[in-house]
């Protein structure tokens, strides 16, 4: 595409001429840059990738973006804010890929991978050609490309976008993070339905305030960015939403919603519920047990039946769907007792897997988690509060250290569960603290192993290290 065309409605200052220069891609890393690529320079928030400029051009870029000038060398494009042009230039790039797509946003702090996934079984159900993406990936075709972000950087999203067109992909169903907001990474795309969750508290390290942390999510829902608003009417943040936005769709069990469930009835199998659709009545089996996944079923049967889906095609589809990676996943009967590895790393998020389980608990429900290292502190003392008044045995062990020492963040938790003088014991080293729980059940006990969920790593001192919950479980157990 020649450089010209792609900024035609760019607002630029530029010393070189930059008619008939062809970009063959565009690159934010300066590391990946291609011959003949567009490279992206702007002020980070620890990094200035201005500094790297010379390493892209030696790599073969034919023009540079930045927001002062370099004398680089070539063509350089000075804008007063770089980083926000990256999500227009890469839509225009890949020709508007996202406006052949119907895209389904899911955003809030947890449920949004459940969301997405019961989506996908529903939509399938139905005949549609489908993808995910998300936490766990992104998928469709029968091709699978493994996770990095929970909503990918806009470049590498276009691109996907453009595949996903030209491979006949119908409908799109994406998680959208806070983080993705703030950075307006999905800036233009237009969402058929945006849902949201729940907000609860998360991130702190990097918004500060739940206020700061709960506008940033409610950017999602302005400016017309959605056609159909789907909001939880039992999250605070939610009824805010439902308030200010005109034809706002809303499901909850609490407060008075469009959508809601009746006669619910939770098993460590799953749960059934008669599902009230715009007063429509129909009787929902799912596999996935605890109460948050009957809400993350009204949400997504509330977007599906506003695209058309029929009704017995959204509870078919839930009822196909036999799990969700890490997402309360019961992945083991071991000793007359269940496992279930849960991808819970909030409080609110922690709560209530803990909850569900003990509704179903008939011996000792045993806890064990972790607390990631930099990321918020404040969440770690609540953390050990929380584990410790609802489950009857603590066991804190490590869950992405990062470059914090592990025993430093153990302790922060301990600070929530001392003051309780309740029993618990903490290993740092997580396969070795999994066995020390999975010896410890007998008859009726439930052992929830919280923090990772899916994740395929560990990160230590900046290195991931091929690990999984699931897997290590299992070779526990034989």
């Amino acid at each position: 595409m020649e450089l010209e065309y792609l900024l035609e409605n760019v607002d630029y200052k530029s010393k070189n001429r930059i008619s008939g220069i062809e970009i063959g891609g565009l690159c934010a890393d300066s590391g990946k840059v291609k011959k003949g690529d567009l490279f992206f320079c702007y002020k980070g928030k620890s990094k200035d990738s201005h500094n790297y400029a010379g390493e892209a051009i030696a790599n073969g870029a034919a023009a540079i973006i930045c927001e002062r000038e370099l004398n680089a060398g070539v063509p350089e494009i000075v804008v007063n804010d770089a980083r926000s042009l990256i999500a227009p230039l890469a839509r225009r790039f890949y020709g508007y890929a996202d406006k052949k797509l119907k895209i389904i946003g899911v955003t809030g702090t947890n449920g949004k991978t459940t969301t997405t996934y019961m989506l996908d079984a529903i939509f399938r159900a139905a005949g549609k050609r489908t993808a995910v993406i998300g936490t766990l990936g992104i998928s469709y075709c029968e091709k699978f490309i493994s996770p990095e972000l929970t909503t990918p950087d806009p470049i590498f999203m276009h691109s996907v976008f453009y595949d996903m067109a030209n491979c006949g992909v119908e409908y799109v169903f994406m998680e959208v993070s806070a983080h993705a907001l703030y950075f307006d990474k999905v800036a233009g795309v237009h969402f058929e339905t945006g849902i949201f969750t729940n907000c609860t508290r998360d991130h702190l390290d990097f918004f500060g305030d739940m206020k700061s942390y709960a506008e940033c999510k409610k950017t999602m829902f302005a400016d017309g960015r959605c056609g159909y608003c789907v909001i939880n009417s039992d999250d605070k943040t939610g009824l805010e939403l439902i308030k200010s936005i005109d034809g706002a769709i809303s499901y909850g069990l609490k407060n008075p919603a469009d959508v809601f469930a009746v006669d619910i009835r939770e098993k460590t199998d799953g749960s059934s519920f008669v599902l009230n659709l715009f007063d429509q009545l129909y009787e929902v089996r799912l596999k996935l047990p605890a109460l948050h996944n009957v809400y993350n079923a009204m949400g997504a049967a509330a977007a599906a039946c506003l695209s058309g889906i029929r009704t017995e095609y959204i509870a078919k589809g839930l009822a196909s769907l036999n799990k969700v990676p890490g997402r309360l996943e019961r992945v083991a009967h071991y000793n007359g007792a269940d496992i279930f590895v849960d991808f819970a790393h909030t409080p609110d998020g922690l709560e209530k897997s803990l909850l569900a389980l003990r509704k179903l608990c008939k011996g000792k429900l045993i806890c064990m988690f972790g607390c990631g290292g930099n990321r918020d502190r404040t969440k770690r003392p609540i953390m050990g509060e929380i584990a410790a008044k609802n489950s009857d045995f603590c066991i804190i062990t490590s869950d992405n250290p990062r470059y914090e020492d592990p025993y430093d963040i153990i302790s922060e938790i301990e600070a929530g569960i001392k003051p309780l003088g309740i029993e618990y014991v903490a290993i740092s080293d997580r396969e070795v603290a999994t066995e020390y729980a999975v010896k410890l059940l007998e008859e009726g006990d439930i052992l929830l192993v919280a923090g990772k969920g899916g994740e395929e790593y560990q990160e230590i001192t900046g290195i991931k290290h091929s690990y999984n919950d699931n897997t290590v479980i299992k070779k526990i157990i034989g």
